[in-house]
């Protein structure tokens, strides 16, 4: 069983800031707290800028409830100046497909169209894990919102 959740938001940023942040596991983390936790299990921890490829990372309910863990396998085309899209084909215990597409596309100087779009496998939780995409993405994009109303301050230390 396969299902699909699609939220979109606008984010008042232009489109290359949007896209700076969003090549950071900083935004990651900031985002989905306190949802989500994420923990990296490579050497070194995360890389300040996401390359493609796998990065294999431990998921926490709420910042402590072992979720075990899961691989972000980090993807994207040719970028242009209007159109940005990253790929997330991951997988976890819970979850045997998690792929995750988000596109922003510039809606005018200083505004970002931002689109979450999941497709998900979770055997008989399907259901369930599509029902927490949907919160999750919504409070992700509440977040993305707000950081950049404070100037993305909470990424920059400032």
């Amino acid at each position: 069983m396969t299902a699909r959740v699609r939220i979109e938001t606008i984010i008042e940023a232009p489109l290359a800031t949007c896209t700076a942040h969003l090549q950071t596991p900083a935004l990651l983390r900031h985002v989905a707290a306190p949802l989500i936790g994420f923990i990296s299990r490579e050497p070194g921890g995360f890389p300040a800028v996401w390359e493609p490829g796998p990065h294999r990372v431990w998921m926490l309910a709420f910042g402590f409830l072992p979720l075990g863990p899961q691989t972000v396998d980090i993807s994207h085309g040719d970028w242009s100046a209007e159109t940005v899209w990253v790929r997330d084909n991951g997988a976890g215990l819970l979850v045997r497909r998690w792929d995750h597409r988000i596109e922003m596309t510039a809606d005018g100087p200083d505004r970002t169209r931002y689109v979450d779009q999941v497709d998900i496998e979770a055997g008989l939780l399907t259901p369930l894990v599509q029902a927490y995409a949907a919160l999750f993405y919504r409070w992700r994009q509440a977040r993305w919102r707000g950081l950049a109303r404070s100037g993305f301050r909470a990424l920059s230390g400032g």
